[in-house]
C-alpha cells in the first residue's frame, strides 16, 4: 500500500499556484539560493553549505557520482548554465512557470471564499468542545516507515530509543478511494500526528478538530486542482464507503498523502492498524538512521526519506531540496542516449493535451502522471508522484544540467518545503510539464527563481527501487 502521492501528488502530492514567468535568463545567472534549513545555523554554516552546492561537491556519501555526458547521444545538449547558479534551494514558496492564477485564486474557486487568517482553509463541522489542543512544539517528518500490516508490537519503543530520534508516531497507512479518485490516506490521532504535519497545517487548530470530529482532510492539491469545497461531502470507499465532510484543505508534508482521517474513521475503511511510523530526526544523518531502522524492520516494510540533507564535514542541513540520500556510482549511471531519446519524444508527444488532478496517461496528465507515463515509454520504472520522484537520483548543480534532467518546485503554502511539481528540462533554457487545471501540457522558460526545489538526474536503478518501495 502505497501510503504516498502528491501533484504531484496525486493519486497521485507532490499543490502548485501562482502566475509564474521565469524569473531568470537561460545563463542562470540571477538564480536565487536559499536552503529550507530545520534549525537555526550561523551565516557562517550557510555560506559553506551553499559554496559547496556551487562548485558541485555534495554529500561525501554523493562524492564519487558524476554526470554521464557521453550518453546523451544526438539529443541536442543543453546550453550550460553557469557554475554561480548551481542548485538553489529557495526560502520562499514559488509559482508553476506559465500558470496564470494565484494561490488565493484557486481557494476562492474551492471554498467559495479566501481563507482570512491562514492559508489553511477549514470552516467547523459542528460546534468546538473547548479551544483544542494547543502544538508547543513542531517535529519535523524526516523517515517514513510502512509495512503492508501492522508493524510488530516493539518497533516504535526500539525506533524511539535510537541515537538521534527525537520523536516518533504511529500512523495507519494505505489507499482508497476519494470521489473515484486512488488516494494516499493516513489514519492518525489528531492529537499526537498534528506536531508532525507541515507548520501551516499543524497550526490549524480548527483543521485537526474537524478531523477529530470525523472528517477528511485534503491536501491543498487535491482540493484545488480536483475543485472539492468545504460544503460538500466527499465519498471515501475503502473496505466500506462512507461520505465525509470535508476537515479541511491542508497538506501534511507526507509525500503523496492526499488525506488524514482519525484513526476510528480508519478503522471502519479497513486500513490496517499501525502500519507505518513517522519518525523525526532532524540532527542526525538520516542514510545512517535508515540503515538501522531497516535492520530492526520486517522484510516487506519499507524506509524512506522525506527530506534531503546536504552534509559538510560534522555539519548536517536537512532541507525540502531535491535529491536522494546515500546514492553510490554503483547505482548510476543515468539514462542511456536510446531511453533518453524515447522519453523526450514521448514527453514532447504529449504537447497540448490536458492537465487533469491524478491523470497518468495517454490523454490528460498532471505533472507527475507525465513524467511517469514518459518514461514508460522508455522502459523506465518511476515512481507516481513528484517528491518521490525527486528521489530517483543525484542533487544537480545547475551548471550540469542537461536535457532530461527533472526540475523540482515548492508551490504549496500548506506544506512549503514539501516538492509539489516537477518539469523536465529540454535545454536552452526551455523545460516541459503539465501545469495546473484549464492548462495543457505545454513548453516554458525554466525558472529558477523563488520556490525551485533542485534538478535530480534520473538513475533507472534508483528509480525502480524507489517506485517499488512506494508501492509495496
Amino acid at each position: 500500500m502505497n501510503p504516498y502521492r502528491v501533484c504531484c501528488s496525486v493519486p497521485g502530492p507532490p499543490a502548485r499556484h501562482n502566475s509564474g514567468s521565469a524569473r531568470v535568463p537561460p545563463n542562470g545567472r540571477n538564480v536565487r539560493l536559499r536552503s529550507f534549513a530545520r534549525w537555526l545555523l550561523p551565516v557562517v554554516v550557510f555560506a559553506v553549505v551553499l559554496t559547496v552546492a556551487l562548485t558541485g561537491m555534495l554529500m561525501p556519501h554523493r562524492s564519487s557520482l558524476s554526470p554521464q555526458s557521453a550518453r546523451r547521444g544526438s539529443v541536442t545538449p543543453a546550453r550550460r548554465i553557469t557554475a554561480d547558479s548551481a542548485t538553489g534551494i529557495s526560502a520562499k514558496v514559488g509559482a508553476i512557470p506559465g500558470s496564470r492564477s494565484s494561490p488565493g485564486d484557486h481557494w476562492r474557486h474551492a471554498t467559495g471564499r479566501a481563507p482570512s487568517t491562514s492559508v489553511v482553509a477549514a470552516t467547523p463541522l459542528r460546534p468546538a468542545a473547548g479551544k483544542g489542543h494547543q502544538v508547543s512544539r513542531l517535529y519535523p517528518a524526516d523517515v517514513l516507515v510502512v509495512a503492508p500490516r501492522s508493524l510488530p508490537a516493539g518497533l516504535l519503543a526500539g525506533i524511539r530509543a535510537m541515537n538521534g530520534v527525537e520523536a516518533a508516531v504511529p500512523v495507519s497507512a494505505g489507499r482508497i478511494r476519494v470521489n473515484g479518485v486512488f488516494v494516499n490516506v493516513l489514519g492518525v490521532n489528531p492529537v499526537t500526528f498534528r506536531p508532525f504535519a507541515a507548520k501551516p497545517t499543524a497550526r490549524s487548530t480548527r483543521l485537526w478538530q474537524n478531523v477529530a470530529a470525523g472528517g477528511v482532510a485534503i491536501s491543498y492539491t487535491m482540493g484545488t486542482e480536483d475543485r472539492l469545497t468545504l460544503t460538500k461531502p466527499v465519498r471515501v470507499a475503502g473496505a466500506r464507503t462512507l461520505d465525509l465532510p470535508v476537515a479541511g484543505f491542508g497538506t501534511v508534508g507526507i509525500a503523496g498523502v492526499d488525506a488524514v482521517v482519525s484513526g476510528r474513521v480508519a478503522a471502519s475503511l479497513g486500513l490496517p492498524s499501525a502500519n507505518a511510523i513517522v519518525v523525526s530526526a532532524p540532527r542526525t544523518r538520516l542514510d545512517t538512521l535508515i540503515a538501522r531502522i531497516k535492520k530492526k524492520v520486517p522484510a516487506t516494510a519499507s524506509v524512506a526519506a522525506l527530506v534531503t540533507q546536504v552534509i559538510v564535514g560534522k555539519v548536517t542541513v536537512t532541507t525540502g531540496a531535491a535529491g536522494a540520500v546515500g546514492l553510490t556510482a554503483s547505482q548510476g549511471p543515468g539514462l542511456t542516449a536510446t531511453e533518453l531519446a524515447k522519453f523526450l519524444a514521448a514527453a514532447e508527444s504529449r504537447i497540448g493535451l490536458p492537465y487533469v488532478w491524478g491523470g497518468d496517461g495517454p490523454t490528460t496528465f498532471d505533472c507527475s502522471g507525465l513524467v511517469q507515463w514518459s518514461m514508460r515509454q522508455a522502459g523506465v520504472l518511476m515512481p507516481r508522484v513528484a517528491a518521490e520522484q525527486a528521489m530517483t537520483g543525484p542533487l544537480l548543480p545547475l551548471s550540469e544540467l542537461e536535457p532530461g534532467d527533472l526540475l523540482f518546485y515548492h508551490t504549496d503554502p500548506t506544506a512549503p518545503e514539501s516538492i509539489s511539481h516537477v518539469a523536465i528540462y529540454l535545454g536552452n533554457g526551455l523545460m516541459l510539464q503539465a501545469p495546473e487545471p484549464g492548462l495543457d501540457v505545454q513548453i516554458v522558460q525554466a525558472d529558477f527563481g523563488a520556490g525551485f526545489a533542485g534538478a535530480v538526474r534520473v538513475y533507472p536503478k534508483v528509480a525502480a527501487a524507489v517506485a517499488a518501495s512506494t508501492s509495496s
